[in-house]
């Protein structure tokens, strides 16, 4: 199963991003830190657009951008929309909670899309796949019991609440790049390319109005080697998941499971790197986490 390779490719790309993200927000705003990291992604798409015009044959072919017509560029500058209010949510909710309760958070998506899946885009999931969300969903309330002991109240913490929300955005996005991959068949670099400009476009005017805006004590940036790295991971993430959802085998519903197994490179750097308390006693909801992401794989 090809697809199921590039999943799991994502997924390691993504719990790097994961921990470079955090990294990166440490004690840095966060307008700052997503401009600077989508700067860099359109950067690196803009030079390869570049070069795709001027000299084509110099590229892989899975790099080069077919010309988009106005509805592609329409449609690429509607998923930028959602990823663009996705990242506010989530990195808003990375650098204020800790990875080790963030990143299963997040994991939770898949159960989003499959739901959405079904109703959108008559996905028939097998009996272990549907097991495996019931695993991951009954993990998630143990982890939130969990997370009381660190003061994180699921159902009253606001951090959490940009990170569910931020989830919920990103499972849209999810269900609309298998839309575009899928069905209406654009490559990925077509895809990446041209959302990762958009993203930048949106992106900067925020970052303009924060600036001029916000005292300049309370602007302080730092710039670190994580800012691009960021980038780069996500880039490399992204590639490998838009080629698995461009598959007609690989359901959206799996591929975001999949995927989703970058929450164990996450939960073990936030234990062993950012020294974050209670992991012990978080393990078991990760492990269960993880467990229904595997039923979903082996249905």
């Amino acid at each position: 199963m090809p697809w199921a390779l590039l999943s799991l490719t994502s997924a390691v790309f993504l719990g790097l991003y994961d921990i470079c993200q955090k990294h990166a927000l440490r004690n840095n705003p966060v307008v700052a830190v997503l401009f600077g990291s989508t700067a860099t992604c359109a950067t690196v798409w803009a030079v390869l657009l570049l070069v795709g015009w001027v000299s084509p044959a110099s590229l892989p072919q899975a790099l080069l951008v077919p010309p988009l017509g106005w509805l592609g560029h329409a449609q690429l500058l509607l998923k930028s929309a959602i990823v663009a209010a996705s990242w506010m949510c989530t990195y808003v909710a990375v650098k204020n909670l800790p990875m080790s309760l963030a990143a299963p958070i997040r994991a939770t998506g898949p159960l989003w899309t499959l739901g959405a899946a079904l109703l959108l885009l008559a996905e028939r999931p097998s009996f272990l796949q549907l097991l495996g969300v019931g695993t991951t969903l009954t993990s998630f309330l143990g982890l939130s019991v969990v997370g009381r002991l660190e003061g994180v109240h699921f159902h009253r913490n606001r951090w959490v609440g940009y990170m569910i929300a931020g989830t919920l955005l990103g499972s849209c996005s999810g269900l609309y790049d298998k839309l575009l991959l899928g069905r209406l068949h654009l490559a990925p670099a077509t895809v990446q390319a041209w959302f990762s400009i958009y993203l930048l476009l949106l992106f900067g005017p925020i970052a303009l109005v924060w600036w001029r805006r916000t005292p300049p004590a309370a602007r302080t940036f730092q710039f670190r080697a994580t800012v691009p790295l960021l980038a780069i991971c996500l880039m490399l993430a992204d590639f490998a998941y838009f080629s698995a959802l461009r598959d007609p085998e690989g359901l959206i519903s799996v591929v975001s499971s999949i995927r989703r197994g970058s929450t164990l490179i996450a939960f073990a750097a936030g234990v062993l790197l950012f020294r974050e308390v209670n992991g012990w006693k978080k393990l078991p909801a990760v492990l269960g986490i993880v467990g229904g992401i595997l039923l979903t794989l082996l249905g």
